[in-house]
């Protein structure tokens, strides 16, 4: 089911700047038993993004009651949120853009989450790397080849997720999540700073750890600091979160981390 600027249809505008030149930010959130998880941060994820590419929506209330509207009715699904800079004008000027475009949509729930999260996953690297962009990193912002490219060949192997590194070959996330790795007590995170997306549940993880006996830190390491790690995790608004059991050649026993993370990411 989609919805455009409050209107149940599929049909958006071809001169949209989305369609044109992906111009726009999106968030997909868990709709679950009726509500939203983590509306809050979802919605300032939103504005944050429009705050960075100068996108002048302002319709919040509007858009927060359509997305629970939307959640109401549903148990668990995948409700997408896109915001684009609207219809107009030819080239990259924005100048005759007025009106940004709303999109939300409902998907069915991944039934492979309650799996990984019961079995485990493993990590393949990718051979695509993150370009180093400073301004747009940390945002969901519509450009996402580089993530189509990564699950394209991450369907050719039998990994369930990639390890994705930057282009200076910084460890950075995963095709649609973040990492974190365990030694000891010490929990680490690679920096979103110049490449990749602060997800929700990152954010939601370190805040967590960092009311715990657990240190989190920010960092910027090379795969092989996992080769060295106890405990490997991913997450994302929609798994919450997943225990792996292999990262290249790499494997993992423990689940300290995630029995302690689990019951507060749901």
């Amino acid at each position: 089911m989609y919805l455009i600027n409050g209107e149940l249809t599929e049909n958006l505008a071809a001169n949209d700047r989305a369609v044109q030149f992906g111009d726009g930010c999106f968030t997909t959130a868990r709709a679950c038993n009726g509500s939203i998880r983590f509306l809050e941060q979802h919605l300032a994820r939103l504005q944050q993004a429009c705050e960075k590419l100068l996108i002048p929506f302002v319709d919040w209330s509007l858009l927060e009651n359509e997305m629970q509207q939307m959640a109401a009715v549903e148990q668990q699904a995948v409700l997408k949120v896109i915001i684009t800079r609207g219809s107009g004008g030819r080239g990259y000027s924005a100048a005759n853009c007025v009106q940004p475009t709303r999109l939300l949509s409902v998907s069915a729930y991944p039934a492979f989450y309650p799996q990984w999260r019961a079995h485990g996953i493993s990590l393949a690297l990718s051979p695509i790397r993150m370009g180093i962009n400073p301004h747009l990193a940390g945002i969901k912002h519509l450009n996402r080849l580089e993530q189509v490219m990564i699950r394209t060949h991450l369907e050719q192997m039998p990994a369930q997720e990639a390890l994705v590194l930057d282009s200076d070959g910084w460890l950075t996330e995963c095709c649609a999540a973040n990492l974190f790795w365990r030694k000891g007590t010490q929990v680490f995170t690679p920096y979103v700073d110049k490449s990749g997306v602060n997800g929700t549940m990152r954010q939601h993880i370190i805040a967590c750890l960092a009311e715990s006996s657990w240190q989190v830190t920010e960092v910027r390491e090379r795969l092989d600091s996992l080769a060295t790690a106890d405990e490997v995790l991913i997450c994302n608004a929609l798994m919450p979160i997943i225990p792996v059991n292999q990262a290249e050649s790499w494997r993992y026993k423990s689940h300290e981390l995630y029995q302690f993370l689990a019951p507060l990411c749901e």
